[in-house]
C-alpha cells in the first residue's frame, strides 16, 4: 500500500534538493542538443536505478534499532542541509554528446551521464535516509523517482526559463531548510524515544 503523505513529502524534499544540482544543468544541455524524449528515456532509467539502490540501502538500515536509525538519519539530514547551504553556484559545464541522433546513442549518453554523476549524490543518500526513516520503500521510491524525473523533465524542456524566474539560491535554501527540519525532527525522535 502506497502512503500518499510519505510519497508527497519525499517528492517535495528530493525535488527541491535536485533542482540546483549539476544533473539538472546536464539535462538542460543535452536537451538543447538532442531530441528531448531520447534524453529523458536515458536519464529516467538511470534515476530509477539510483532510487532502487538507495531504497535498498535504506531498507537495510531499518533492521537497526529505531533510535539509532533516527539518530543516524538526523545527522545525515543535517549534513545534507549543511552541504546545500555551503554549496557554491555551479556554472554550465560543456558536455560532449553522441555524434548522431539515434535513440540508443542519445539515451545511452543520458543514462551514463546520470549514472556516473549521481552515484553517491546527496539526493541518493537522502532517499536512503527517507527509506530508513519511514520504513515504506514503495512510497519513498515512488516519491523519489517521480521527483527526479520531474527535475530531469524540467531541465531538459524548460530549465532556462525556470532559472530566469526562480533564483537558484532560493531553491537551494528552501531544500536546505527542509532537510534541516527533517534532521532536527529525527534527532528529537531519537532522544525522546
Amino acid at each position: 500500500m502506497i502512503s500518499f503523505s510519505v510519497t508527497a513529502l519525499v517528492f517535495g524534499v528530493v525535488f527541491l534538493a535536485e533542482l540546483p544540482d549539476k544533473t539538472a544543468l546536464a539535462g538542460l544541455v543535452l536537451g538543447t542538443r538532442y531530441r528531448a524524449s531520447y534524453v529523458f528515456a536515458g536519464v529516467a532509467a538511470a534515476f530509477a536505478l539510483h532510487v532502487a539502490l538507495a531504497v535498498a540501502a535504506g531498507s537495510v538500515l531499518t533492521l537497526l534499532p529505531q533510535q539509532i536509525v533516527h539518530a543516524l538519519t538526523g545527522v545525515l539530514f543535517l549534513g545534507g542541509s549543511a552541504m546545500l547551504l555551503m554549496k557554491k553556484d555551479e556554472g554550465e559545464e560543456e558536455i560532449r554528446g553522441p555524434e548522431n541522433q539515434s535513440f540508443w546513442k542519445v539515451a545511452g549518453a543520458g543514462f551514463m551521464l546520470i549514472l556516473v554523476a549521481e552515484f553517491g549524490d546527496l539526493t541518493q543518500i537522502m532517499t536512503a535516509n527517507l527509506a530508513a526513516r519511514y520504513d515504506d520503500p514503495l512510497s519513498v521510491g515512488l516519491g523519489a523517482v517521480l521527483a527526479l524525473w520531474a527535475v530531469a523533465g524540467l531541465g531538459i524542456v524548460g530549465g532556462k526559463a525556470l532559472m530566469k524566474k526562480v533564483p537558484l539560491r532560493l531553491i537551494t535554501k528552501v531544500a536546505a531548510l527542509l532537510m534541516l527540519g527533517l534532521g532536527v525532527w529525527s534527532l528529537w525522535e531519537a532522544v525522546s524515544g
